[in-house]
């Protein structure tokens, strides 16, 4: 692992936020019904020059800690789901650049990302394997100086629109499955083709179809740690976490939503409390469940952060499982009982109060990313978990 990441950020790191969910919210219903990359969002992300914010300062970033990275995109998800996945999905590929790429190739790739706000998407996923992104079955090919991949994945989220694809394989031709390195691939030395569509129910911006990816590329594109560790001590728990926190923003919009509801009837009846006034003070208790799981585990992963053997204990693997398991199902619950405050009103596509964005999002929350496979490996985990 390299060393700590300098978690300074300029005073004006977030100053373009404000205007992303903007420009996200004007957009979100027609990237949605369109089920088009929402590339309004993610020029106005690369002008803000958000797209670096994970890269440390030092190589031309902002430098964010988890819980800033977090906090952004709970912002973005309050005004676009899709938007708010692309961002996490992105931060978590550069987070593990940073956490395990050393080594002058990687140190450009950085500074790439943030100079030229590049926007990195990940291969991890294989036809023939199941969904486990911890088993691969192609490999890796190396001549000389150049390394060789073909990938048939089913799913490279907004691939199509990526400068930077990082990819899992076998080490070699003669490795485990299970004995993984992660290749940078770089646009410039990649092809991409098509291999399926992208027709969901929610999260449709994210533009996710299965790509047969083909790479020749240099072999300093190899990260430097193997990617069981890249896996453990990173990618694995900031995914977790910063899906969460795109999955609270889209609670937050609903629970919005659900407010100005009970607030519209309180008004015409002065005195009297509408009978939903309850059920917003219960869903209010809900939606601070789903706070404190985020940005505690957020908090737990930066006290853990340069602490290799606790990040590969299986406790805490079971926690950061834990947390992608229950955000998801949070999410479903808060934006159901918000469509039930709004009633009729969040039911009709036509209205402000519309529910069916956040309510289809949500459900992706539990199915793009297995919750059974999650649980299915939990299950396994506690078996040999010995507790405190």
């Amino acid at each position: 692992m390299s060393g700590p990441v300098d978690r300074s950020a300029p005073v004006d790191a977030l100053d373009g936020l404000d205007e992303c969910v903007r420009v996200a919210a004007v957009w979100a219903d027609e990237v949605d019904r369109d089920a088009r990359f929402p590339a309004e969002s993610v020029a106005a992300l690369k002008s803000a020059r958000l797209l670096g914010a994970a890269v440390p300062a030092a190589l031309g970033g902002a430098g964010l800690p988890l819980t800033r990275l977090a906090e952004v995109t709970r912002a973005l998800g309050r005004s676009c789901g899709s938007t708010a996945m692309i961002f996490a999905m992105h931060q978590t590929q550069a987070l593990s650049i940073v956490r395990h790429g050393r080594g002058e190739a990687m140190r450009e790739l950085l500074s790439a990302i943030a100079a030229d706000q590049l926007l990195v998407a990940s291969a991890t996923t294989e036809i023939g394997i199941g969904g486990d992104v911890r088993s691969s079955g192609c490999a890796v090919e190396r001549d000389g100086d150049r390394v060789r991949l073909q990938k048939n994945a089913p799913v490279i989220s907004y691939g199509e629109y990526a400068d930077v694809v990082l990819a899992t394989a076998r080490r070699t031709a003669a490795s485990a499955p299970n004995d993984q390195v992660l290749l940078a691939c770089p646009r410039s030395d990649t092809t991409l083709t098509v291999a399926g569509t992208w027709q969901t129910m929610g999260f449709r911006g994210t533009r996710s179809p299965g790509f047969l990816l083909t790479v020749d590329t240099g072999a300093d594109a190899l990260l430097s740690d193997p990617y069981a560790e890249i896996s453990a001590h990173t990618m694995l728990p900031t995914a977790h976490v910063l899906w969460s926190a795109a999955w609270l923003g889209i609670a937050d919009a609903a629970l919005r939503k659900a407010r100005r509801s009970v607030q519209t009837a309180a008004r015409r009846s002065p005195g009297t409390p509408p009978t939903t006034a309850v059920r917003l003070a219960e869903l209010v208790v809900a939606h601070q469940q789903l706070v404190d799981t985020v940005f505690g585990a957020a908090a737990r992963f930066e006290s853990l952060a340069e602490n290799p053997a606790a990040l590969s204990s299986v406790k805490v693997a079971l926690e950061f499982n834990t947390v992608k398991v229950s955000s998801s199902m949070l999410v479903i619950d808060l934006v159901g009982r918000a469509l039930t405050i709004c009633g009729i009103a969040g039911y009709r596509l036509d209205h402000e109060l519309a529910m069916s964005r956040h309510l289809r999002d949500a459900y992706g929350s539990a199915v793009m990313v297995s919750n059974d496979r999650i649980l299915h490996h939990n299950s396994q985990l506690v078996l040999v978990h010995k507790g405190d």
